[in-house]
């Protein structure tokens, strides 16, 4: 485990080689924090990598090949050691290869590239899956970053709001149950001009999980409206998060290519909703940025 660093003129960032995670974000200007803590009493992570799997398996388990295999929720790259394949002064690139310890849970032949660049007051967050099996590989990936939610001394979280960039009234959302899976029913977010305040039992049923491509940008804004940072990605889903009845300060956005299984799912890995595939020594590539405003 080793702590990097890269920057730019406006923007510090801090990378733990352990999950290869976003430790911590701040404005060179200010020097303002806008990464969570990671402070065990709400939340031991800050901004942990979700691969193989995007939120948690019905029953803690899933059948590929006729095989059962078991695996927690999220996958286990946010808890492995990735290696450093490149740095510069502003840019930086770890790596996971399967391995035996991989295998016994996920059985195929992989290479997982993390990759964060700064541009500007942003930082792109990039993620190659490559699939270095003989057989088709399936699997979801996402990201899971925690901001600072309040951010200004002397405010509270309900005094904020989330803005997302859709001209509609609503955002559907739907909710995972006490078991991880995903609920079958699903609720209305009113929106006003693509504002929602950020009320105390937002969370209190967990994380609210946005399909079907609703919005591909999520701001945090302060009591006037004002965003202090956003989140855009090209994900058909994301969720937002922050752990329930705790009053924890932070909230996450998280774009995702794929999400828990749903409380009915019966299939196997090639069956679960918003998964994805790779054919024998193809690449999957995908974006999202953290924007400092």
């Amino acid at each position: 485990m080793s702590l990097f660093n890269i920057k730019n003129s406006q923007l510090s960032l801090e990378i733990d080689s352990f999950g290869a995670e976003i430790k911590s974000l701040k404005k060179n200007a200010t020097q303002t924090e806008y990464m969570w803590n990671a402070d065990p009493k709400y939340w031991k992570r800050t901004s942990p990598v979700l691969f193989p799997i995007v939120g948690s398996l019905k029953n803690g388990k899933y059948t590929y090949n006729k095989k059962e295999y078991k695996m927690s929720q999220h996958g286990f790259a946010r808890d492995m050691e990735f290696e450093l394949k490149s740095q510069s002064e502003d840019e930086i690139v770890f790596l996971l290869k399967a391995n035996s310890e991989t295998l016994a849970k996920y059985p195929f032949n992989f290479a997982l590239e993390v990759g964060y660049k700064l541009d500007e007051s942003s930082v792109i967050v990039s993620w190659k899956v490559c699939n270095l099996d003989s057989k088709e590989m399936y699997f979801s990936i996402g990201g899971h970053p925690a901001f600072m939610c309040p951010i200004e001394e002397g405010t509270d979280q309900t005094d904020y709001k989330l803005l997302f960039d859709t001209k509609d009234n609503t955002i559907i959302s739907s909710e995972i149950g006490e078991n991880g899976t995903l609920l079958l029913w699903k609720k209305g977010l009113v929106l006003h001009n693509g504002y929602m305040n950020i009320k105390e039992n937002l969370f209190d049923d967990d994380a609210l999980i946005i399909e079907n491509n609703q919005a591909h940008k999520v701001s945090l804004c302060d009591k006037e409206g004002k965003p202090y940072i956003s989140v855009s990605f090209d994900a058909p889903l994301f969720g937002i998060w922050s752990p329930a009845k705790k009053k924890a300060p932070f909230i996450c956005i998280e774009p995702w290519y794929g999400r828990c299984d749903k409380s009915i799912f019966s299939g196997d890995l090639s069956q679960r909703e918003w998964g994805n595939k790779l054919a024998c020594n193809e690449n999957f590539y995908a974006e999202y940025s953290i924007n400092i405003l």
